[in-house]
Parts: C-alpha cells; sequence; structure tokens
C-alpha cells in the first residue's frame, strides 16, 4: 500500500506540473495572438503571430502528456477548454495584458529568459516523455528568447521614447517575474526526486542573464519588490477570467468540438 500511495501521489504531483507548463504556454500564446493584425509592422505582426502558434503546439504535447496522466478519457480539448479559472495553474505573468508593443516584448523575454534555462534542465529529466518534450521545445524557446532579447536591445538603445516606454514596461511588470522561482508543492516534491530542477536554483544564472541583455539596452534593472505569487496554485489576476471566456467560449456553446 505505501509504495502504490508514493506512485499515485508522485503522478498526481507530475500530472499537476505538466498542466502547469502546458497553462502558462496556452495563456501567453493566446496573448500573444491577440497582436495578429495589430503589430507595429508586418514582419513583426508575422514574427508574434509564429511565436504565439509555437506556444499553442507546444501546449498540445504537454496537454495530450496530462491528459494520459490524468485516464478518466480526458483529452486535451477537455484540459484546456473545460476547466475553469481555478484549476488553471499557470504564471501570473502569462496573463497580463499585451500593453504596447514594449510590455509585450519585456513579457515574452522574462519568460523566455527562464523557460531557456528550464528547459535545458528538463530535457536532462529521468522522465523521458517529459525530456523529449523539453528538447524538442527548445528549439523554439531559443528562437523565442533570441528575437525578445533584440527587441529588448533596439528599444531600449534606441530613440528617448522607446527608452522610457521599455523602462517603464519592465518596472511595471518586474512584479510578476519572481513567481517563476517559488517552488510549488509539486514541484519541491518531483525535484527531491530528480524529475525535474529545483526552479530557485534557476534564478541566479536567470538574473544574469537578463542584467546582460538590460545593460547592452541600456536599461536599468528594477531594485528588489514583493513578488506576485498564487498561478500555479490557481489563485489569478481578475485578466484570467477574461481570456478564458473567450478562448472557451466555442467549446462551452457546441460542446464536442476539437482544435
Amino acid at each position: 500500500m505505501t509504495n502504490i500511495a508514493i506512485h499515485t501521489d508522485t503522478q498526481t504531483a507530475l500530472c499537476n506540473y505538466v498542466l502547469q507548463l502546458a497553462d502558462t504556454n496556452l495563456i501567453l500564446g493566446q496573448r500573444i495572438c491577440e497582436w495578429c493584425g495589430h503589430g507595429p509592422v508586418l514582419e513583426q505582426d508575422i514574427a508574434l503571430s509564429n511565436i504565439g502558434l509555437d506556444l499553442l503546439g507546444q501546449t498540445r504535447s504537454l496537454y495530450q502528456y496530462a491528459a494520459e496522466l490524468q485516464g478518466a478519457g480526458k483529452t486535451e480539448d477537455d484540459l484546456a477548454f473545460l476547466r475553469n479559472e481555478r484549476q488553471f495553474k499557470n504564471l501570473l505573468l502569462a496573463e497580463q495584458p499585451n500593453g504596447d508593443f514594449g510590455y509585450t516584448i519585456v513579457r515574452q523575454f522574462l519568460y523566455e529568459s527562464f523557460q531557456q534555462l528550464l528547459l535545458n534542465e528538463l530535457k536532462k529529466s529521468s522522465n523521458k516523455q517529459l525530456a523529449a518534450i523539453a528538447e524538442k521545445s527548445l528549439i523554439e524557446t531559443n528562437y523565442h528568447y533570441k528575437w525578445s532579447a533584440e527587441w529588448v536591445i533596439r528599444l531600449g538603445d534606441g530613440t528617448e521614447e522607446s527608452k522610457s516606454r521599455i523602462q517603464k514596461s519592465i518596472n511595471e511588470i518586474w512584479t510578476y517575474s519572481g513567481e517563476m522561482f517559488i517552488p510549488s508543492a509539486e514541484e519541491q516534491l518531483l525535484a527531491k526526486l530528480g524529475m525535474i530542477p529545483d526552479v530557485s536554483t534557476l534564478e541566479n544564472a536567470w538574473m544574469q542573464k537578463v542584467k546582460s541583455v538590460f545593460e547592452e539596452a541600456t536599461l536599468t534593472m528594477p531594485e528588489a519588490m514583493y513578488m506576485q505569487r498564487g498561478g500555479k496554485t490557481g489563485v489569478h489576476t481578475e485578466h484570467l477570467g477574461y481570456i478564458l471566456a473567450e478562448m472557451q467560449y466555442l467549446q462551452r456553446q457546441y460542446p464536442g468540438q476539437t482544435w
């Protein structure tokens, strides 16, 4: 009975962790796709749409794995479209509104800087399926990081207006960056089992990565501040409800639709 209980707890933790990764990509991908047709120039409009689609592709792989772990006949569509706000485990960073182009760039850069570090560790996971998803996703994430970092530099070291606006965006969104490094109960358990990295140990490398780009962009790293948290446990900002209402409308109005 003890072995069964441990296995069950581990599988539940793994499923919740995979949902956390999937939900974050889904919500951020949804946000990014809101730029379709509204980008500052056609090339970047297309780039934003492609990044959003990449995130949705990664989301599908993760939801498929989570559905397998859950069993009970669940599908990726059930997990994306038939859960309520409190059941979503995405980072609060992902659900923040797009704001202007600079705000979107900063949000993407902070996330991809973390995601690049995380996936590099996850591809070494003892869980082969998680490792395979991470390795495949890393190819796209490397591009997302490069694209967003280049735009941070371009805007920060650009005109006086672009510099002041992106610095303002950094100062406003920084409070949502710390949650990435605060491990949930599931992350703590899986890290002890060696299945995933301890996310708190990634913070120093992330800070150095971000600081290096900010310095090249002549931007200032915000001072220490209170970090918002709650997304991993289903406590969200007011923005998530509006995202889900729009995203889930078709499936809830006409049940049985598929991607």
